[in-house]
């Protein structure tokens, strides 16, 4: 694309941050902060595996379908584990998404950054360079999850200074101890908020033979569902399946059922932390001693999560602001302070951007 042309774009086009997650998909935009936040569902033709509608049956509209789709319709997620499973539909949900914020201009090619599990390989970020570029955007940069959630969460990332962030989102967790800008320690695993649906739909039909839908396992977890041991427990009534009979039915389930549900993955959690914490530099774990650890992405937001936390590992535990929107907010920072942080990106390339 010529020079001229490129400026030209530039003037019509509003350049964005984007959390690319599991669960669900927001965009940041400088000084404006976050524009959209939708799921990370598209609704498609199992015919033409296109998308429905002209790409309308996106986020929460397709969400809705989860599990409720006739035979010739499937409400899929195209990401899996925080990176791309299905490329085209992918692409269509990013084009719909940076669309809807552009309010629907056709002249319009924005510069993205996308966050990134820190763990992902080089094929899997470079298709994310793809499916962005493909989808709209004239230069993708990306950026590691922790370090945008980091920066989203308000932490002094780019001083001298020991910080660990837990960024549980909806398929991965990624946990990092940030120094100068750096991410200096680093887990990356592929267990989630998701994992956490899938072990309370794992538990209802061992315990129950009823069978729920991820939509009602993630509506059980957030009602419900803790950590540790609640001040006054709860119960909640479930609809689903019989397995045996394949009638509908419905259940009552408590809180304390469903903590036991969790506490695999949450101990899965705890471990990658504490692996973490003891291949960390002994002068920065120092620093973790007064500052602690900080808590993002939905995942945190479960009951008593930091508590559970705060008992595996004595250091003090909070949850961030809004930690659903950290990641997202941290990448808008990253474009509003580009000269601060432009290091933090990779692939940057100045000549270019």
């Amino acid at each position: 694309m010529f020079a001229p042309l490129k400026s030209l774009i530039g003037l019509f086009s509003t350049d964005m941050g984007i959390d690319l997650g599991t669960a669900n998909t927001l965009i940041c935009v400088p000084r404006q902060g976050i524009t959209l936040m939708e799921p990370s569902v598209v609704a498609v033709s199992k015919r033409t595996n296109k998308v429905l509608r002209n790409g309308e049956a996106v986020g929460h509209m397709a969400k809705e379908m989860l599990g409720k789709t006739p035979g010739n319709i499937a409400a899929i997620r195209p990401l899996k584990n925080g990176v791309i499973a299905d490329f085209d539909v992918t692409q269509a949900m990013l084009r719909y998404f940076i669309k809807k914020v552009h309010h629907r201009r056709r002249l319009s090619r924005p510069r993205v950054v996308i966050a990134v599990p820190s763990g992902i390989t080089m094929v899997e970020k470079r298709a994310v360079h793809n499916a962005a570029e493909q989808a709209g955007a004239r230069k993708t940069y990306t950026v590691p999850e922790p370090l945008a959630a980091g920066i989203g969460a308000g932490l002094p990332i780019t001083e001298p200074l020991g910080n660990m962030i837990v960024d549980v989102g909806g398929g991965t967790t990624e946990v990092a101890v940030i120094t100068l800008g750096n991410i200096a320690t680093k887990q990356s695993m592929r267990v989630a908020g998701d994992d956490f649906d899938e072990s309370i739909i794992s538990y209802v039909k061992r315990t129950y033979n009823v069978e729920i839908g991820q939509p009602t396992a993630e509506r059980v977890k957030i009602q419900i569902g803790s950590a540790v041991p609640l001040d006054e427990e709860l119960s909640m009534e479930v609809r689903g399946r019989h397995h045996l009979t394949g009638l509908p039915t419905k259940i009552t389930v408590t809180s304390d059922e469903v903590r036991n549900a969790l506490k695999e993955p949450i101990d899965v959690i705890v471990l990658a932390i504490r692996t973490a914490l003891e291949q960390t530099n002994p002068e920065l774990a120092a620093d973790l001693v007064d500052r602690g650890i900080v808590l993002a992405g939905g995942g945190s937001l479960l009951r008593g999560l930091d508590k559970a936390i705060e008992e595996k590992t004595n250091l003090r535990t909070r949850v961030a602001d809004d930690p659903i929107s950290c990641v997202a907010r941290g990448t808008g920072m990253i474009l509003d302070q580009l000269s601060d942080l432009k290091d933090v990106l990779e692939g940057w390339d100045e000549h270019v951007y």
